[in-house]
C-alpha cells in the first residue's frame, strides 16, 4: 500500500508538470508585493523557491513593501502587478477609486494572540494604554480592533492609543523595550514573548472571528486583460499552499521559515503550527469577513459604507479550478487531506 501511494503521488505530480510543459511559452514577468513578514507568507515564498510560478509561465519578482497603504499605491501606479495583503487594503483602495479585486483569501479569520507588558494582568487593564500596530487601517490593526471588541473593549471609548510601529518583529521589540503596552502577533512571535514573561491575554486563533486577512489582490484591468496569467498565478500559490501543508515537505517548510523569518528551529515550528491553524486550503473569500472590515473602517471613512463589499470579490478563477477538480487533485498529489 505504501508503494502504491508513492506511485500515485509521483504520477499525479507528473501530470501537473506535463500539463505545464505542453502549454509552456516564454515566461511573463510579474512583480508580486507582500506587505508583512509572517508564516502566512510561506505559500508565496514556497511558490517562488520551488519554481511553481515558472511552472505556470510566470517569471516572478517578490518585493516586500512595508505596510498595505504603500502596497496599494504601488499597485495603483503599476509598479506592482499583484498584492499579497489584507482586505483592508482593498476597501481603502475602493474608497479612493482604485478598482482592486480580491481573487483569493488564505486566512478568513483573526488568528493573532494578544500580548501585553508583564504588569498588565487583565484585559480591562488595557484601557488608556499604548497599543502597537503595523499601520492604522491595516489588517493587523483591524484584527486587534475586532479582537478587543470581542473581549468587551471599545478601542474608541476605552481610549486605546494605537501607535504605528512596524512589522511583527518590530512590534515585539517595542513591547520588550516598553515603547508600547500591548500588541497582537502571530504565534511564532507571541511564543517568544511569553517565554520572556509577557502575558498572552487572549488567543484569537481559537475563535472564529471573521476577517478578510491574507489575500491575493489585483487590479480588475489586469484580471480582464490577462486571464491566463492570473490563473497561472493562482495555481502557483495554490501549489505553494499544498507544498507547505504537505507532511512530506514539512522539513523544507521549516527551513524556509527559519531563513525568511530569521528565527530558530523551535520558533519556526511554532510558526508552522500558526500557519496551518489560520490557512484555508481552499481560499475562497469570505463576504462576512469583508463586511466585518467594512463595518469598522467606515467609522473612520463614512464613504466606505457606500461600497458593495460583494463587488470587491472576483473568485471566478478559484471557482473554475474547483469545478474542474484541479484543487482536490493538487492537494491529493501532495498527500494533504
Amino acid at each position: 500500500m505504501v508503494y502504491l501511494r508513492a506511485v500515485f503521488v509521483v504520477l499525479a505530480l507528473a501530470c501537473f508538470h506535463r500539463e505545464f510543459a505542453q502549454g509552456a511559452a516564454a515566461p511573463t514577468k510579474m512583480v508580486i508585493a507582500y506587505a508583512s513578514i509572517s508564516p502566512r507568507v510561506s505559500p508565496l515564498w514556497a511558490a517562488d523557491e520551488q519554481g511553481f510560478f515558472r511552472k505556470n509561465g510566470i517569471e516572478p519578482t517578490l518585493i516586500f513593501v512595508r505596510g498595505a497603504p504603500t502596497l496599494v499605491a504601488a499597485l495603483a501606479s503599476g509598479d506592482m502587478d499583484v498584492g499579497y495583503t489584507g482586505g483592508t487594503a482593498v476597501l481603502g483602495a475602493a474608497a479612493g477609486g482604485l478598482d482592486l479585486k480580491i481573487i483569493a483569501v488564505l486566512t478568513n479569520r483573526v488568528t493573532y494572540d494578544l500580548v501585553a507588558r508583564p504588569e498588565i494582568k487583565r484585559v480591562e487593564d488595557l484601557r488608556g494604554k499604548r497599543f502597537g500596530v503595523t499601520s492604522i487601517g491595516g489588517t493587523l490593526w483591524m484584527g486587534a480592533v475586532l479582537g478587543l471588541e470581542k473581549l468587551g473593549i471599545d478601542s474608541n471609548k476605552d481610549d486605546i492609543r494605537f501607535l504605528v510601529i512596524g512589522d511583527q518583529g518590530e512590534l515585539s521589540h517595542a513591547l520588550v523595550t516598553n515603547r508600547i503596552d500591548a500588541t497582537v502577533t502571530d504565534i511564532v512571535f507571541s511564543k517568544r514573548l511569553r517565554e520572556k514573561g509577557f502575558p498572552v491575554l487572549a488567543e484569537f486563533h481559537k475563535t472564529t472571528l471573521p476577517i478578510t486577512s491574507t489575500s491575493l489582490v489585483a487590479r480588475q484591468a489586469l484580471i480582464q486583460k490577462s486571464p491566463q496569467l492570473m490563473e497561472g498565478f493562482v495555481k502557483a500559490v495554490l501549489e505553494g499552499i499544498a507544498f507547505v501543508s504537505s507532511p512530506a515537505h514539512k522539513a523544507a517548510t521549516l527551513k524556509l521559515l527559519q531563513r525568511r523569518l530569521r528565527v530558530s528551529e523551535k520558533d519556526a515550528e511554532e510558526g508552522f503550527t500558526d500557519m496551518l491553524i489560520g490557512m484555508d486550503k481552499k481560499p475562497f473569500p469570505s463576504l462576512e469577513g469583508l463586511r466585518n472590515i467594512q463595518r469598522l473602517m467606515r467609522q473612520r471613512n463614512p464613504k466606505l459604507g457606500e461600497i458593495k463589499a460583494e463587488n470587491l470579490i472576483d473568485d471566478q478563477i478559484l471557482r473554475r479550478l474547483e469545478s474542474t477538480g484541479y484543487i482536490d487533485q493538487l492537494f491529493a498529489a501532495y498527500g494533504v487531506k
